[in-house]
């Protein structure tokens, strides 16, 4: 975007920003975005879920619409759905508020169906590459599998929104279902050749700051330091 007044991102914590009483939304710190444009009105929600309606209403005070949804990744942290005995608001209440689109990777999309209760036909697959715009504003979307199969980024005016792919510290966990240590190493090396003045911001609070240049994320993040592909499957892919 060259027009930087059109521009408007907003990163929102979980148990902070919104779901302020739900415990589990505190406790699991995640990163919900909006990303959109001022002159359409018109946002992208990106991986709703604890208080859907929290973060609709903090678009609406901002003067925005949500006109469709990004997904990270399936799990219902991300999407919403049932996690460790807990019942998570995420897209099918979204969609209940209103009909947007939803937006995931091709290798995901069945899964996030699965996870949210949702028809098949309301979630779009893509490729890595393809692009979604919401007024002027272009998101392109990048397929980072590791953490799940179809896990993706979004690249938008020089930020990455990571997910699960890229913290700040550390990477997303490969040791659960569908996780695949060798692809994540691939994935890493492919954001790695981003622009160093690319800024990162992840799918959790793990750690104080909560964005960083993808310079200083490759300086202080220990998946950054193995030198071979080896010697990082040694290290992390468990």
């Amino acid at each position: 975007m060259s027009d930087a007044h059109r521009f408007y991102f907003r990163q929102l914590l979980s148990g902070r920003d919104f779901a302020v009483a739900d415990q589990l939304a505190t406790q699991m710190v995640n990163f919900s975005y909006l990303i959109g444009d001022r002159d359409s009105g018109s946002a992208l929600l990106v991986d709703p879920a604890y208080g859907v309606g929290d973060l609709l209403d903090l678009a609406g005070a901002d003067g925005m619409t949500v006109t469709g949804a990004l997904v990270t990744h399936h799990h219902p942290d991300h999407v919403g759905g049932s996690m460790m005995g807990y019942r998570i608001e995420g897209l099918a209440e979204l969609l209940n508020r209103q009909a947007v689109p939803v937006h995931a990777h091709r290798q995901e999309a069945a899964l996030v169906s699965k996870a949210t209760g949702l028809e098949p036909g309301d979630v779009i697959g893509h490729d890595s590459g393809d692009r979604v715009a919401v007024g002027a504003v272009e998101v392109e979307l990048l397929h980072t599998p590791g953490h799940t199969p179809g896990s993706q980024c979004f690249l938008v005016d020089g930020m990455l929104v990571a997910g699960d792919t890229l913290f700040l510290e550390g990477c997303g966990r490969t040791d659960l279902p569908g996780s695949d240590p060798e692809a994540m190493y691939e994935s890493l090396q492919h954001l790695a050749a981003l622009p160093d003045s690319t800024v990162v911001y992840p799918g959790h609070r793990y750690s104080v700051p909560s964005t960083a240049t993808l310079a200083a994320v490759k300086e202080i993040n220990m998946v950054f330091k193995p030198p071979t592909r080896e010697a990082w499957l040694t290290m992390f892919g468990r």
